[in-house]
């Protein structure tokens, strides 16, 4: 399934892990379109009045990318796949956060709209899913990256399958295997987050 400017981004790939840090750059407009749209979906799992916008998240994402430098992807797939797992990580850092100051640690005074914001938060769901998912990975990353492929980042299975390189088949098994452990893994530790 090839996008328009697929050569392109993929050749802007292979010069950022060259070293080229421009790259990164001229690659986020070609991907923009498609980032926005992840970030949305993110958001729309979030509460409301959460302090992050779709904007912002992607911003971070940015930022973090630059800081630990070139991701291996072959293509643009691969990278966007990798982007919105570091704007998951994002948003569980925050939830880690926001859970850390309901529990004292790191407590700061926020405005009152703000603090009312944040009041209605649910980090812990997203921090139990988190956890879940981290323990997926460590028996079975192929799992793990499919949920994170067709939750997160929105994708059939036929996009997934292409990612993963595999079978559609083995993503709809995969999938399905997935979601009935995590829900257990979820539902059999609901104060699962730290």
């Amino acid at each position: 399934m090839a996008q328009a400017g697929d050569e392109s981004v993929i050749a802007l790939l292979e010069r950022w892990k060259a070293g080229h840090r421009e790259c990164l750059d001229e690659l986020i407009p070609l991907v923009y379109g498609e980032l926005r749209r992840i970030a949305d979906r993110y958001m729309r799992m979030e509460r409301p009045g959460h302090v992050l916008q779709a904007a912002a998240l992607i911003n971070e994402a940015y930022l973090r990318l630059v800081d630990q430098g070139p991701v291996d992807c072959e293509n643009r797939a691969q990278f966007l796949a990798a982007v919105a797992r570091i704007m998951r990580e994002i948003l569980v850092d925050y939830a880690r956060e926001l859970h850390a100051g309901k529990r004292g640690g790191g407590a700061r005074l926020l405005p009152l709209d703000m603090a009312l914001a944040l009041s209605t938060a649910r980090p812990a769901a997203l921090l139990a899913l988190d956890d879940a998912l981290n323990e997926l990975e460590s028996f079975d990353p192929r799992q793990a990256q499919t949920v994170e492929l067709r939750y997160f980042r929105g994708m059939s299975v036929e996009e997934t399958a292409e990612v993963l390189g595999v079978h559609p088949n083995t993503v709809i098994r995969d999938w399905s295997l997935a979601k009935v452990w995590l829900k257990r893994e979820i539902s059999a530790n609901p104060g699962h987050a730290h």
